[in-house]
């Protein structure tokens, strides 16, 4: 399987082809709207915008911003690498504490999201596990 550079271009094509397989499927993914701002990134202008939302169904998460959103996200390329591909919660925590994540907008909503997979049926949970594991498997060490 070929793999790419987190948050590239042709990351971002082979992760959208795997949401379109399972957005439909995005069980007990609470609604959200969330803007993604991550910094540090080693190509482009070094920065990207992007986007999560499950406000209507599903699990849409794309390149740019939303105009609404409930909560926006700043953080770095490697805190974000280690949120998104390798579900590092301990990361996470570690990123907040020490400021390299940084939230503004409805933090419950956030931290609904945070825990996915542990709060759905054990279907659920191996569905999201499954997800993890492919976008994990298109992403370049």
């Amino acid at each position: 399987m070929p793999q790419y550079p987190f948050l590239s271009e042709k990351w971002m094509v082979a992760a959208r082809k795997i949401r379109d397989e399972y957005g439909h499927k995005a069980p007990g993914v609470p609604p959200i709207a969330l803007n993604l701002v991550v910094n540090d990134v080693p190509f482009g202008d070094g920065s990207l915008n992007a986007h999560i939302d499950s406000s209507r169904g599903g699990l849409a998460l794309d390149e740019g911003h939303l105009d609404k959103p409930d909560v926006s996200i700043t953080t770095d390329y490697e805190t974000a690498k280690a949120l998104f591909v390798d579900q590092n919660p301990a990361a996470a925590m570690q990123a907040f504490m020490s400021g390299r994540i940084r939230v503004q907008g409805d933090l419950t909503k956030l931290l609904a999201l945070q825990d996915v997979a542990g709060t759905g049926s054990a279907e659920d949970g191996l569905l999201v596990k499954e997800v993890a594991e492919r976008v994990k498997a298109i992403t370049k060490v």
